[in-house]
């Protein structure tokens, strides 16, 4: 392929003003975008259009409840939900509108209760408190927002919040003595629908997250989920104490013992799983995207995590759907694929997607994310809505629209693979994964992605052959398709990542001259001034059949 459309894709990346064409002009994320000079290009295909379209959606889902514009769930879900809304979602969001994120964060700890208890959720009608409902560790979120902002006042509101909720856990969310984290009902863990749940209640007894139905069966569950939370949670809190210039060591000894709590109580070694463990000491046998959500929250080794890519997430009889990974097994016979209804019994839901690179980035599996995710991209760019359920066989959309997860992961998704991404702690990602081979019509022949960072102008065009880097509109660097390049702030590449599945031959061409490589699947090749100095690599686990 020649180097024509990706010229294209810059001429047009030049003259590209999403704010105008989104409708963003006056808008809170008008004026984020605007700050972050982001701008994305599709020479061909519907991403472009589709793209465009997420930012108006996702304005759609920004508006004030009671202060300032927050972001909302979006769908039929009118408010902010601690377990999405208010953790993974503002986690992408503050990429393109800090401000936005900020202000959503501070609205928890601004109604937390006098108990300690922050709100499962935030809407018009108020702060709710009939369930608990935490999934991505906030403190986690936190301390992102704080590496991209510096901002010291929320850190500290945040932390003073997290550490009385922490408490409120303690005192009656464990009253079996275990060390772990209990769910009293289906809603605590955002579970709704699912077999995990069945014959449980949806809410806390008399609708106080405080109490567990006594008549109920088999709840309170020692739940993996919620253990492997707050576990996460407390090793972050000892981050943020270290830089308040508190002694972390206390949290960091508490979030060693909710991990052996969550081991002891509810891993069972022979199926490679966690369950619940009932209020009978038995397992609730249900194989669900619990095993995920525990992965996100950085339990378990690199040998561990490659283990369950192979018996469990990669594999399409349990977890991979051709379009996303299901929230039960597939091969469990209570799965259901049912997708026109708020379901995790079965359907793929977005917000398991967005949550999925926490888990396979931190062990760098970057190819078999990049794999799974490409089906998941072209059924969102030919969708006629961005929807909270897809329908694991066809891609087709399910229930409910302009939901902000959904819309989320799509702009995540482009800049993540073939865009230009600022990681919390100021590295930069050029990532050239383009999107030139999706099925059902959804590729473009080349793409175009720009972002603005500390002032300076990066640009990025893909081919399905190359992708060619600029800063400040002068030529920086180039690369194969199927690299992810990485550098320091200022853009000195430090790495050079395998996003594809298969090998990848060519040369990065630097201004001072060219290294020629072949990179592996999941391959880390790490530069210094042009030379390579070290070479590692994690095995890439192909979906199993």
């Amino acid at each position: 392929m020649t180097a024509t459309a990706r010229a294209e894709a810059l001429h047009r990346l030049r003259a590209a003003n999403p704010i105008d064409r989104a409708g963003l002009s006056g808008t809170p994320l008008g004026e984020g975008l605007e700050a972050s000079g982001i701008r994305f290009v599709a020479i061909g295909g519907p991403l472009e259009q589709r793209w465009n379209d997420a930012l108006a959606d996702l304005t759609r889902c920004i508006r004030p409840i009671d202060g300032p514009p927050v972001l909302n769930e979006g769908g039929v879900y009118d408010g902010c939900w601690l377990e999405s809304t208010g953790t993974i979602n503002v986690e992408i969001l503050d990429r393109f509108a800090p401000g936005i994120g900020r202000d959503t964060l501070l609205q928890f700890a601004a109604l937390q209760r006098d108990d300690g208890m922050i709100p499962y959720k935030v809407t018009p009608s108020g702060a709710g408190f009939s369930q608990i409902q935490i999934v991505t560790p906030l403190a986690r979120v936190v301390w992102r927002h704080f590496q991209r902002t510096g901002d010291r006042g929320l850190l500290r509101t945040m932390y003073d919040a997290m550490v009385r909720y922490d408490e409120w856990l303690a005192r009656y969310r464990d009253t079996a003595g275990t060390g772990a984290v209990e769910a009293f009902c289906a809603f605590d863990t955002g579970h709704d629908l699912s077999p995990r749940f069945w014959f449980a209640p949806d809410r806390a007894f008399g609708g106080d997250a405080r109490q567990v139905d006594p008549a109920a069966s088999g709840v309170p569950y020692i739940a993996p989920d919620l253990t492997a939370n707050v576990a996460c949670q407390r090793a972050y809190l000892a981050v943020i104490a270290d830089e308040l210039g508190e002694d972390g060591t206390p949290w960091r000894d508490r979030a060693s013992a909710s991990l052996d709590a969550l081991w002891e109580q509810c891993f069972d070694e022979v199926d490679g799983m966690f369950y619940d463990r009932d209020r009978s000491g038995r397992f609730v046998r249900i194989a669900s995207d619990v095993l995920l959500r525990v992965l996100a929250c950085e339990v378990g080794d690199e040998a561990f995590f490659a283990e369950a890519l192979r018996r469990h997430l990669m594999n399409t009889r349990r977890f991979l759907a051709h379009h996303g990974f299901t929230t039960i097994a597939m091969d469990d016979p209570r799965f259901d694929h049912d997708s026109s209804r708020n379901s995790w019994g079965g359907p793929v839901n977005f917000l398991a997607q967005l949550r999925a690179p926490e888990a396979f980035e931190q062990h760098g599996h970057v190819a078999e994310l990049t794999l799974t995710a490409g089906p998941v991209l072209a059924a969102l760019a030919v969708a006629d809505r961005f929807p909270q359920c897809l329908d694991p066989w066809s891609g087709d959309a399910g229930f409910t629209e302009v939901y902000s997860p959904s819309i989320l992961w799509f702009l995540d998704a482009v800049e993540r693979y073939s865009g230009v991404l600022e990681r919390p702690d100021g590295t930069l990602w050029f990532s050239g994964f383009a999107p030139t081979r999706l099925e059902h019509a959804a590729a473009a022949e080349a793409i175009g992605y720009a972002r603005v960072i500390h002032d300076v102008s990066w640009e990025l065009t893909a081919d399905d052959d190359l992708v060619d880097v600029l800063k400040d509109g002068l030529p920086v660097f180039s690369f194969p398709r199927g690299w992810r390049v990485q550098t320091d702030a200022v853009g000195e590449v430090t790495s050079i990542i395998g996003l594809a599945a298969q090998p990848v031959a060519g040369a990065l061409v630097l201004p001072a001259g060219t290294v020629q490589l072949e990179i592996a699947p999941n391959e880390r090749v790490t530069l210094s001034g042009g030379n390579v100095i070290g070479r590692s690599s994690v095995e890439f686990i192909s979906p199993v059949f």
